[in-house]
């Protein structure tokens, strides 16, 4: 039987699947080579303290609930919404309690703590990471338009009509005025904030 040490290195290598496994949705616009799961939780976790600093929350809490929002991913993969229609999807947090099970108690609660809360979508922390989610999608949906793909916009419009707070409303916006590369021709042209 497996100690406590095993089974938390067990998780440990298992969350290491999310930097493999690729967003699947991309693959539907045309994205040949989508961003990986990992790749969308790191920056959703940066997108998530800047909202909830900008909205009086927690950024550490945001960006803590953040990075673990996806992890279920590991065991059911990242199906893409037009699969949901289809499918009888497991709540993440029961694939959670399966993930953490047998691990030492004081990880088992923290991870279990912080997915059910982004799940319950009630403290204004949650309320920030899961804006930061689609605020995301979104901006890496622009990416991927001027990258030629033209078939993000149902990306787009889904994830800005999700959004809750007043700073990912505004950051959308100004996230879908500017091209993507903008603020690196204000840094070369000398447009440095002083």
């Amino acid at each position: 039987m497996p100690d406590d040490l095993t089974r938390l290195t067990g998780l440990l290598h298992e969350i290491g699947l999310l930097k493999r496994y690729k967003r699947t949705g991309w693959l539907i616009a045309g994205v040949r080579d989508p961003e990986s799961i990992a790749d969308h939780s790191f920056r959703t976790a940066i997108i998530a303290s800047v909202i909830a600093v900008m909205e009086g929350a927690d950024p550490e809490r945001a960006a803590f609930l953040s990075l673990f929002h996806d992890t279920q991913e590991t065991r059911v993969t990242d199906i893409p919404y037009i699969g949901k229609r289809y499918l009888q999807a497991t709540p993440n947090e029961q694939v959670t309690a399966d993930q953490v099970r047998g691990l030492p108690e004081p990880v088992a609660e923290m991870i279990g703590g912080a997915v059910g809360e982004y799940e319950e979508k009630e403290s204004l922390e949650a309320v920030c990471a899961r804006d930061a989610d689609k605020l995301e999608c979104l901006i890496q949906a622009t990416e991927y338009r001027e990258q030629g793909h033209q078939n993000v916009q149902p990306w787009i419009d889904s994830s800005l009509a999700a959004l809750k707070t007043p700073t990912a409303k505004r950051l959308a916006d100004e996230a879908l005025r500017t091209g993507t590369l903008d603020w690196m021709i204000r840094i070369l042209n000398g447009d440095q904030a002083e």
